[in-house]
Order: C-alpha cells, then sequence, then structure tokens
C-alpha cells in the first residue's frame, strides 16, 4: 500500500456495493465522457516533487484559460486588491482559535464585529451576523426566521430570485414543510398579487431580489405594501455592490436583508466557498441564525469582544430554536471586511458607478447588432439580459474561441426567470469595474461575428 493510497481494495468493494455500482467508472458515468480522462495522466516513473510539479503544470498550460469574463448570474469577476488577501491571511487570523473561546480569540472576533457593522450598513438595518455560508444558505435561513415571526409556512418567491437559491429553498421546503409559491416576472419586475386576492394563499414571507437575476432593479416599496397586505415579512436579496449607488433595502422596508459577499475580497475559485450575508431588524435578534458577536467590557473595564445571543438548539430550549446553523465563514468574512474598509463610501460609490457605465455602454453596443434585442427592459446596473437571433449556448462556445466568456444563458418561464433556454434565446451579460470599453468593444465585435 502506497503512503499516499487512502483506500484499499476491499474497502472500494464495499463501497460500490453499498451504492449498487460494479466499478469505479461506473461511479463517474455522470462525467461527459470528454471530460474524462482515459488512461491516466502521462507521467514518467520516479519522477522528483520538482519535476513531477513542473510537468503538471505544463499539462494545466493546455487548457483553454484567460478569457475575458462577461458572466455572472451570481458570481463576479471584480477586482481582489492586494490588502483584501494579504491581511486576512497573516497568521493571526488563518491559524486563529475558535471564537468560542474569546480569551484567546479577540483579533477574530473584533474583525467579524467590524465585518457585522459594514454588513449592516450596507443592508440598512441594525444587527447583521458574521456570515453564514453563501447566498442561498442565508435566504434559507432568512424564510426559516420570518416563518418563526409569522407562524406561517407559505412563501411567496420572487420568480426573479436566483434559481439555484430557489432549488435551495425548495430542498429546505420538502422536509420543513414550507410551501413556496413563485410569483412571475411582468417585464423584469416582480408582479406581487392584489391584497386580499386570496389566489396565491396567506404568505409569512416574501423573498425577492434587486437588482434580481436578470439583473433588474425590484420595486421594493411594492414589494413592502405586498408585504403589509398580507402581514409578512419582506426577505430582500441585495446585490452589496448596489449600496453603492442605491438606497439600502433597510431603508426601503426590508425586514431581514440577505446577500452573497464574493464581490469583495473572494475572486470566482470555480465557485466556492463564497460568504452568505444575513442582516435583519432588531425585534428579531433573538432569531438571527449563525453567530453574533458583540461589544462588551471584561472585569477590567476594557474593552471586549465575545459571541452572544445565539439561536441555535444546542444553546437554548429546542423548541424555541429557529435555526440550527452553529459556524460561519470567518477567513472569507475578514477577506469581506479588509476590501470594504480599503474601499470605504466613496471607493464603493466609485465601484458600483463603474459597473453601471460599464453596463449601459455594454448594453448600447450589444443591442446595436441586428438581431440582438433586450429580454427585459426594466432598468438594470451591473447585468442584463438580451435575446439573440440564435442559439445562445453555441453563441457562448463560439465566443470562448475568441477569447470570451461570452456569459450565461437565460430564459423566462411562466414569467420566472431560469437558467436554462426555453426557445426565447436568452443571453445574461454581466459588466464588472474590470471590463475596460476596448473589452467591451472587442466582445461586441466578436458577438456580431459569431452570429453570422
Amino acid at each position: 500500500m502506497g503512503h499516499y493510497v487512502p483506500h484499499t481494495d476491499d474497502e472500494l468493494a464495499t463501497m460500490l456495493a453499498t451504492l449498487g455500482l460494479t466499478s469505479l467508472d461506473e461511479l463517474f458515468d455522470c462525467i461527459p465522457a470528454a471530460l474524462r480522462l482515459a488512461g491516466g495522466l502521462e507521467l514518467a516513473d520516479g519522477l522528483s516533487e520538482p519535476d513531477t510539479l513542473a510537468a503538471v503544470a505544463e499539462l494545466a498550460g493546455r487548457n483553454h484559460g484567460g478569457l475575458v469574463c462577461f458572466a455572472g448570474a451570481g458570481a463576479y469577476d471584480h477586482g481582489v486588491p492586494a490588502a483584501a488577501r494579504a491581511l486576512p491571511f497573516r497568521s493571526e487570523f488563518v491559524t486563529a482559535y475558535t471564537p468560542y473561546q474569546p480569551e484567546v480569540a479577540q483579533g477574530v472576533l473584533q474583525a467579524l464585529f467590524e465585518y457585522q457593522t459594514m454588513v449592516a450598513r450596507l443592508a440598512g438595518l441594525p444587527i447583521a451576523n458574521a456570515s453564514l455560508y453563501d447566498g442561498a444558505a442565508a435566504t434559507v435561513e432568512a424564510v426559516n426566521l420570518a416563518s418563526a415571526a409569522t407562524g406561517r409556512d407559505t412563501v411567496w418567491v420572487s420568480g426573479g430570485l436566483h434559481p439555484h437559491w430557489r432549488a435551495a429553498l425548495a430542498t429546505f421546503a420538502a422536509g420543513s414543510g414550507h410551501e413556496l409559491v413563485d410569483i412571475a416576472l411582468r417585464d423584469g419586475r416582480t408582479g406581487w398579487p392584489e391584497a386580499g386576492s386570496g389566489e396565491k394563499g396567506v404568505p409569512g414571507a416574501l423573498v425577492v431580489a434587486s437588482p434580481n437575476y436578470l439583473g433588474c432593479l425590484e420595486d421594493l416599496p411594492a414589494a413592502r405594501s405586498a408585504a403589509d397586505a398580507n402581514g409578512a415579512r419582506l426577505v430582500v436579496a441585495a446585490d452589496p455592490v448596489s449600496a453603492g449607488l442605491l438606497r439600502s433595502p433597510g431603508s426601503q422596508g426590508a425586514d431581514v436583508v440577505v446577500g452573497e459577499g464574493q464581490p469583495f475580497g473572494t475572486p470566482l475559485s470555480f465557485g466556492g466557498p463564497y460568504l452568505g450575508l444575513f442582516a435583519c431588524r432588531a425585534e428579531h435578534v433573538r432569531r438571527l441564525p449563525g453567530r453574533l458577536v458583540g461589544e462588551t467590557v471584561d472585569v477590567e473595564g476594557r474593552r471586549a469582544y465575545v459571541t452572544t445571543l445565539r439561536a441555535r438548539e444546542q444553546d437554548i430550549r429546542r423548541e424555541k430554536a429557529s435555526s440550527n446553523v452553529c459556524t460561519n465563514q470567518t477567513l472569507i468574512a475578514v477577506c469581506c471586511m479588509v476590501q470594504l474598509a480599503w474601499l470605504g463610501t466613496s471607493g464603493l460609490r466609485e465601484l458600483a458607478l463603474r459597473c453601471a457605465r460599464g453596463t449601459r455602454y455594454a448594453r448600447e453596443a450589444l443591442l446595436a447588432i441586428p438581431g440582438v434585442e433586450p429580454l427585459v427592459d426594466a432598468p438594470v446596473l451591473r447585468e442584463f439580459a438580451v435575446r439573440l437571433p440564435v442559439d445562445p449556448v453555441t453563441v457562448i462556445e463560439r465566443m470562448a474561441e475568441e477569447g470570451f466568456l461570452a456569459g450565461v444563458p437565460v430564459g423566462l418561464t411562466d414569467g420566472v426567470a431560469c437558467d436554462e433556454g426555453d426557445g426565447r434565446n436568452g443571453l445574461l451579460v454581466a459588466v464588472t469595474e474590470r471590463r475596460t470599453r476596448a473589452q467591451i468593444d472587442a466582445y461586441a465585435a466578436a458577438l456580431e461575428k459569431v452570429m453570422v
């Protein structure tokens, strides 16, 4: 048995028998054959570690990389300043002890306290937790909180919520008994039912994303009115970058604000791990999921930090618990905190403004191409959807050969945004502050070329 081989033949046989499979090849049948490596890596026997690394690096160099990214749909190619990488990866953060032991984790607790303060300000609400796993997990916990507050399990979910987040909610609802009701989009914005219509049931929570999956800015006062008409709590899934230009969701009536913190301090990283933002009104603080860091004083009167008011079942009577989340994304939250502090108010505004200007320029450039039309006409900030005259999946493949990650294919099914085409040839395009005018011009020229 080699030192680095973790499983014996007997262990592999037991695993396959448990899964009802006959071979490891059958285990990986879900991966397209074109993507699977046949015959193993072509490495010589007995290579030293440096030689092996060099050989693997040469193989990796054959991959098609360096694409200019115009894809978004929940994960965005924002810049990460050197400070947001260097400071959080100091040994004081990456080797810190658990915050359950505050006497040896004061630095981490202070950083999380500052993170909470910044998230609360972005959200326009007084309380924020020390983070959750990602935006989808934060949305699930927000629904859990709202249902606990209202005692009702019906949830109206905007069709503009990210389809992966809706899928996470559906998985949660399958086990919790919540009833999810999709509320369709009308020209890119949520069409909330009239008060007292009764056709959708009485909700305990309304969930809306702004900007939504199609990049459109939602009418949050209308969502607040719909929530008030039903005695429900309003959950807003907000893009934190938009806080640089728009009024905060809390100031527009949100009871809970959730979001994905990846744009601040976290590169795309092949899809994760990311960061769930969560903030709420003070009245819900005892239902707050996960960790909450508070500021206090020690026995000698010095400022100190400690986790407090945990609502999970291990800490309070189970029948009163509203969440079983017991951790957070400390390191990624610290990265987010450092970048927000580095940006400051003026830097955040400049970041959002550059995204908005680039998006407007790109949208006008694409709509000037014959056959390209807007999928919807609602106002946008950093992302927009267009309808192409040809299949967007084919366009994306051809654009990769031109050096661009062109976007994400989207559609509208019964007014609900989805991330699969439905014959309407929708393409979702994102423009961050990293995209230059020259890149946008080249992207538009390449798009016109590949659609011929």
